[in-house]
């Protein structure tokens, strides 16, 4: 007897904006059962926290996730100094407020300890 199949057969490259609030898997199974695709993949997790493009491989697309989890990416952080959270995100409860008083020179050193070999830091206070 033969294996029934589960989904279409689709092959193809899929680049969602993922919204905040859902897992990188979460959007790819819906993406998937949108598409009542057969085999799916992304290439990369966002927390649910971040907003972004993802790439989603749908079919023999997949075969080249490996090509792109290897290039380049550029990652936009919003902070908020001051403020300690439960969960130490945005999500949580603010449990401790303080004054700050740095410099953006200040702020730039301290961020460049944290960045890879090849980045630039652009950063605006409002």
């Amino acid at each position: 007897m033969a294996r029934r199949s589960k989904g279409r057969a689709i092959d193809g490259i899929l680049l969602l904006n993922k919204p905040q609030g859902i897992s990188s898997n979460k959007a790819l199974q819906q993406a998937k059962g949108i598409y009542f695709a057969q085999k799916a993949g992304h290439t990369g997790a966002l927390d649910p926290l971040a907003t972004g493009m993802l790439p989603i491989c749908f079919g023999e697309a997949t075969k080249f996730t490996q090509f792109l989890l290897d290039t380049d990416k550029t990652y936009v952080v919003r902070a908020k100094l001051g403020e300690r959270t439960t969960t130490s995100d945005s999500d949580g409860e603010i449990v401790q407020t303080r004054d700050v008083n740095v410099t953006i020179e200040q702020l730039k050193k301290e961020i460049a300890a944290f960045l890879g070999e090849s980045v630039s830091i652009n950063v605006f206070c409002t």
